[in-house]
């Protein structure tokens, strides 16, 4: 293995705890590493690859915005009770460290569903599905992740 081949996949590496902790942008590291190994390599199978790897990584994400989305309206979920959702995990983030994201979501959406509907069961309801929502966001885009990084060892491992 090579020394870019090694930080490319350190990098993956970053990408996928970027994507199981939301704090950086997994599958974007995720692409810039198979970017960074196609510009050194300098190769037309590097830039195959690289071709390859940005379509499966907008598949990915319009999966991610379709799937979950479908789902949320469905059920009767606002996209602004996602928002008061976020604004609060990141609040909380600064209040509980480490674990302020994970537990500000879940309330935000919570509270703003509750105000909304002034009803606890249907509250409770809209925090299961966007819970579920962002736990298929996340398998998602980790499948994404996983796809990438494997057509990228099969072409370093057996192609290049």
């Amino acid at each position: 293995m090579s020394s870019i081949e090694v930080v490319a996949a350190l990098l993956m590496v970053v990408g996928v705890l970027g994507i199981v902790v939301p704090i950086l942008p997994g599958l974007l590291l995720i692409v810039g590493a198979v970017l960074l190994w196609a510009l050194v390599e300098q190769s037309t199978l590097g830039w195959v690859l690289l071709s390859v790897t940005v379509v499966l990584y907008l598949v990915g994400s319009l999966l991610q915005w379709l799937v979950p989305g479908k789902r949320m309206r469905a059920a009767g979920v606002r996209t602004s009770t996602l928002l008061a959702g976020v604004v609060a995990a990141i609040a909380m983030a600064f209040v509980i460290p480490v674990v302020g994201l994970f537990v500000g979501f879940p309330v935000g959406i919570f509270l703003v569903s509750l105000a909304h509907t002034r009803d606890r069961g249907e509250a409770w309801s809209a925090t299961k599905h966007a819970l579920r929502a962002v736990g298929t966001n996340i398998l998602i885009e980790l499948v994404t992740a996983f796809t990438i990084i494997a057509t990228w060892a099969v072409t370093i491992l057996f192609l290049a």
